[in-house]
Order: C-alpha cells, then sequence, then structure tokens
C-alpha cells in the first residue's frame, strides 16, 4: 500500500548549504532501496518535505526524521493512502526557491513567506502541486 505523508520541521541550528546537499546526497541514495520517493524544501531553517512509498518504509523513515537532533519542531501535515505516487521521479528532488514567485506564495498564505506552521496541511499541499506544475523542483533522480 502506497502512502503520502508530508511534514514539517524547523532546523535545529542553521544549516549551510554543504550540509543541505549531504542530506540531498543521502536521500537519493538510500530512498530508492527502500522505494521511497519525495521533494524536499528548504526556506531558511524550515524544511517541508513529502515522502511517499510503501507504508512501513515511508513510517520508518519519517520516525527516524522525528527523532534526528538536527530538527526541531517536527509536524505532520498529511497523511493519505495513494493509488499512485505524485513525486515518482525523484528519488528526492528539491525545490527550486530561486523559481518561487512570492504572487505564488501569496496565493495560499497572508504572506510571501514560506511558512507551514501559519497554514494547514491541505494549503501546503495544494502549493506543492504547484511547484511541480511549474516546474520548480529539480534534483530528478
Amino acid at each position: 500500500m502506497l502512502v503520502r505523508l508530508m511534514y514539517a520541521s524547523r532546523a535545529a541550528k542553521p544549516l549551510d548549504p554543504e550540509e543541505l546537499s549531504a542530506i540531498l546526497r543521502q536521500s537519493k541514495a538510500s530512498n530508492p532501496a527502500a522505494g521511497i520517493t519525495g521533494v524536499l524544501c528548504c526556506a531558511g531553517n524550515v524544511f517541508i518535505q513529502v515522502l511517499e512509498g510503501g507504508r512501513m518504509a515511508v513510517n520508518t523513515l519519517y520516525r527516524r526524521i522525528a527523532a534526528d537532533p538536527r530538527h526541531q519542531d517536527v509536524i505532520l501535515l498529511s497523511y493519505e493512502e495513494i493509488g499512485e505516487r505524485r513525486f515518482a521521479s525523484w528519488a528526492m528532488g528539491q525545490v527550486n526557491l530561486t523559481r518561487l514567485n512570492p504572487a505564488l506564495l501569496l496565493k495560499y498564505s497572508e504572506t510571501a513567506t514560506l511558512d507551514p506552521y501559519a497554514v494547514s496541511g491541505k494549503v501546503t499541499a495544494a502549493l506543492f502541486e504547484e511547484l511541480v506544475a511549474t516546474a520548480a523542483i529539480m534534483g530528478q533522480g
């Protein structure tokens, strides 16, 4: 059974670009073996991630992330059983924030700031759908 899980967290300490690249490399290396695909968005110290795959594999990875001391304020935004993957092409894609139009953020929130703590999980999921549709996700495979 396939599931899609979306969560948000804050980095416990500021991440430099190389640390973020290392996280993405590790995800791209280990996720395919677990059958997990998804997308990561990091804006400042806020992470939003969508994970798709088998229920046990996704739940196991989410528990590991929630227990990771590099994350704090981990919140589950949505969890659903799915018939097909939306992010099947990405072992772990990354939102290209240079292509993120502030007007798109204003469409879904009070300000042009990416803040999953201020909007619902449904709103964040709709934003991710638009990011995919506008090719604002990079790092396929």
